[in-house]
């Protein structure tokens, strides 16, 4: 035990579960040498906003109770003295010292300590109880608490609860946590170091879990490991951060070949799980379409139009006028009408007619089979311009290569051949692989992929 640390053991009450937005009702910090507390601080706060009712009921604080209470900035200074150059210890850490150190700063003051989390350690120390909150940790080793969820009676029973820890500290836990270089002191409550120790340094996907083991966030990572930790590197006090941080239980990862099948395996993973704290892909879909339906008159018509939930247009594009560009040169090919197609929309007289590229169709001078014809002939066409090709990249071991198929445009599949394998025949690799459910941003993925990298890049003529 290192007698010339001193510790400040802290708790808090608030009107909410993240600072940003939330004040302090009440506030105990203990100064604790290593053997017994040597200095109490206790106030109420007033937050300076209504306690929601619930609030009220869980911790007993009332508006009335703190309506002469001191405002925080009014204890501001006296905290930060309290605190400053003191390792900062708490029951979940990183909620208390989010909220001290966003208040303290909008008062001038910036808090910097050390933190150590009793509920961390006590999964360390003193492992295999059911569970660590404070109560129930508190119930299991003894500890009464005269005052459950007030600051003060929270605050005196964790200075015992952690009088007790580093009094079994065994390994040397508590100093490791302190080390410059842990990672110990910024991870979720409720995540081992041990499964940060698991990740690889290598492409993949991470999957964050609650306690119930239900997936609640995917990301993709070029370094596994760097990424995940990367989450944990700020204490960002707003709600979504926080409800995210004590929400994660365990983690879990695929890993991949290169970072585009990373790309691509966390699009997949998303449409599969919908995990509660992803937002991006969700409902990512590309804005419009490329249509063709036949009219009353019986003409085939082409037309850009809003992508449709269950529709299933010719091709997609992100914007408007890249439909428009790709009819004009559909146009120009098969001599189609621009009026049809929806490009001319006035009463003129179709421009087309008058440079000779349609026929009449407009005007009924062709009839509709022969115009139909080289619509058919267009939109076949298009669909043969769709490339088929395979993008065969490093594997995830040495003697293993990665295979990425496109076939007619569309996403096929992706998985790990032995190098000795042929990929030449496309139903050797359709054997080899996994097949998996296609979306627009994969196949942008892919095509922008192997507009970067030709080399990798393997046509087959189908």
């Amino acid at each position: 035990m290192n007698q010339d640390r001193i510790y400040a053991i802290v708790d808090i009450e608030t009107t909410g579960g993240h600072a940003s937005a939330n004040g302090i009702t009440e506030i105990a910090i203990l100064i604790h040498n290593g053997y017994e507390v040597m200095e109490r601080f206790e106030t109420l706060v007033n937050p300076e906003m209504n306690i929601p009712i619930y609030i009220r009921a869980l911790t007993g604080i009332s508006n009335e109770m703190v309506a002469e209470a001191p405002s925080f900035k009014d204890v501001a200074s006296r905290i930060f003295s309290l605190l400053q150059n003191k390792i900062f210890v708490a029951h979940n850490v990183n909620f208390d010292y989010s909220f001290l150190k966003y208040h303290l700063g909008n008062c001038g003051f910036d808090l910097q300590c050390k933190k150590l989390c009793t509920v961390r350690l006590g999964r360390k120390i003193m492992p295999g109880l059911p569970s660590y909150s404070l109560g129930r940790f508190c119930n299991h080793l003894g500890i009464e608490n005269h005052g459950r969820h007030r600051a003060g009676g929270d605050a005196e029973a964790t200075a015992i609860l952690f009088s007790m820890l580093l009094q079994n500290d065994a390994e040397d836990n508590i100093n490791n946590s302190l080390k410059a270089g842990s990672k110990d002191k910024s991870l979720p409550p409720n995540l081992s170091l041990d499964m940060i120790e698991k990740l690889p340094g290598t492409p993949g996907v991470y999957y964050f879990h609650n306690q119930k083991s239900k997936v609640i966030y995917v990301g993709k990572a070029k370094n596994l490991r760097k990424r995940v930790v990367s989450h944990f590197a700020n204490n960002n006090p707003g709600r979504q951060k926080q409800e995210f941080l004590k929400n994660i239980y365990s983690i879990t990862f695929n890993e991949c070949g290169t970072e585009l099948m990373a790309f691509i395996l966390e699009s997949i993973e998303i449409k599969k799980h919908w995990p509660e704290y992803n937002r991006s892909q969700k409902r990512f879909e590309h804005a419009y379409g490329l249509y063709a339906f036949e009219d009353q008159n019986g003409y085939l018509r082409l037309a850009v139009d809003k992508r449709l939930k269950f529709s299933s247009p010719l091709y997609t594009f992100n914007y408007v006028l890249e439909g428009y560009e790709l009819i004009k040169v559909l146009i120009r090919e098969f001599d189609l009408c621009p009026k049809l197609c929806f490009i001319q929309r006035n009463t003129n007289p179709c421009t087309g007619m008058e440079n000779k590229s349609c026929l009449g169709a407009c005007q009924g001078e062709e009839n509709h089979i022969e115009y139909n014809q080289r619509v058919t002939n267009a939109i076949h066409r298009l669909k043969a311009a769709l490339p088929t090709f395979a993008i065969v990249d490093e594997g995830r071991v040495e003697g293993e290569k990665s295979c990425i198929l496109m076939e007619n445009g569309i996403f096929y599949g992706m998985g790990y051949l032995d190098r000795q394998v042929s990929t030449d025949d496309i139903s050797v690799l359709k054997d080899q692989i996994t097949s998996y459910p296609a979306n627009d941003y994969i196949r942008n993925l892919i095509q922008t992929y192997a507009g970067k990298f030709p080399e990798k890049k393997l046509m087959f003529t189908i």
